[in-house]
């Protein structure tokens, strides 16, 4: 959520009087975040202060963006707390502003929970489940763009700037996920629309009530465990060192799999997809910090951190059966 692209008040004014969403008041670029524009926007409308966030998409593409849009608008009538895009009076969600798609949607209330406990990774939990079976009959149909082939193709353009272990680890570890997805139990895992970023800071709370989930967009079809992987290993960890906290981790494992139960597979390959979900974010802040964009109000995050994730992973495995069993005891 950085600001890649400087939009005027008088512009983003315009779009949402167009939405009619009220006038525009207070325009404010948003810090963090490594991929769009996005700004808060307050409006007066009948009397009453309202809060919207504008986001200018940088990377996606018009044809990409109505996945995402229509995913949200999918899963809000599904009564799952995301925000809703708003449309024009010809009923379209995504727009353009300073020739970039566009969209606005409505703020979410609550904060985000930074240091959460086992209720908080329990709500998180179980709202994913949710979501995931809200999901089932979306009919778009889009990749995960930072899956593996993504991986595949941007390890070379990180590799020169690691030391000699950093490099083996990430060599091996690539290969280890390249031999898992051409394995059976990989091709029987259950699929759809996945958030695929669901870290601390794109959940909303008030108080220990979950209000809601945001920032879809690196949202896409692939498998609903690496969902689960992405959020163990961001929700239920020890920041500091990467090392897995096994009370949060079965609090969130139970909690989603008593909304939607795990398969066999799923089970069985747990512990090698959290190691996927470690590598996909090593990777990524590999390429944003070595290889930035400009932008207002950017920072790349520290790639170290997923490295000790993934170390982690790999010397200490989680096994779904151990936390459900953890659970029940």
């Amino acid at each position: 959520m950085a600001v890649f692209t400087e939009v005027s008040s008088e512009e983003a004014g315009a779009l949402l009087s167009q939405l009619a969403l009220g006038r525009l008041l207070e325009l404010r670029g948003i810090h963090g975040g490594i991929e769009n524009t996005n700004y808060f926007a307050t409006t007066e409308r009948d009397g009453a202060q309202h809060e919207y966030v504008l986001t200018l998409f940088e990377r996606l593409s018009f044809e990409q963006l109505p996945f995402y849009l229509h995913l949200m608008k999918h899963l809000a009538a599904r009564g799952i707390p995301v925000p809703d895009p708003a449309a024009n009076r010809d009923g379209d969600i995504l727009h353009t502003v300073c020739g970039k798609p566009a969209a606005v949607v409505n703020r979410l209330r609550g904060q985000s929970e930074l240091a959460p406990g086992p209720s908080h990774c329990a709500a998180v939990g179980e709202m994913l489940a949710r979501m995931h079976l809200a999901g089932l009959d979306y009919e778009r149909r889009q990749p995960n763009l930072r899956g593996l082939p993504w991986w595949n193709d941007t390890v070379h353009k990180v590799l020169p700037h690691l030391d000699v272990a950093q490099a083996t680890l990430l060599r091996s570890e690539l290969a280890y996920q390249n031999h898992v997805a051409e394995s059976a139990a990989y091709k029987a895992l259950p699929r759809g629309p996945i958030h695929a970023d669901l870290f601390r800071d794109n959940v909303m709370f008030e108080g220990d009530r979950l209000t809601g989930f945001f920032d879809f967009y690196f949202a896409g079809v692939d498998s609903f465990v690496f969902d689960l992987a992405v959020c163990l290993n961001d929700w239920c960890i020890a920041l500091p060192t990467g090392e897995a906290d096994v009370e949060r981790s079965a609090a969130f494992v139970q909690a989603y799999a008593a909304v939607r139960p795990l398969t066999a597979a799923e089970r069985q390959l747990l512990p090698a997809i959290l190691r996927a979900g470690a590598l996909r974010f090593w990777i990524s802040r590999l390429w944003d910090f070595y290889l930035p964009r400009e932008a207002s109000l950017l920072k790349p995050h520290d790639p170290t951190h997923f490295e000790r994730v993934l170390w982690q992973r790999v010397q200490h495995p989680l096994r779904a059966v151990d936390l459900l069993e953890a659970v029940a005891e």
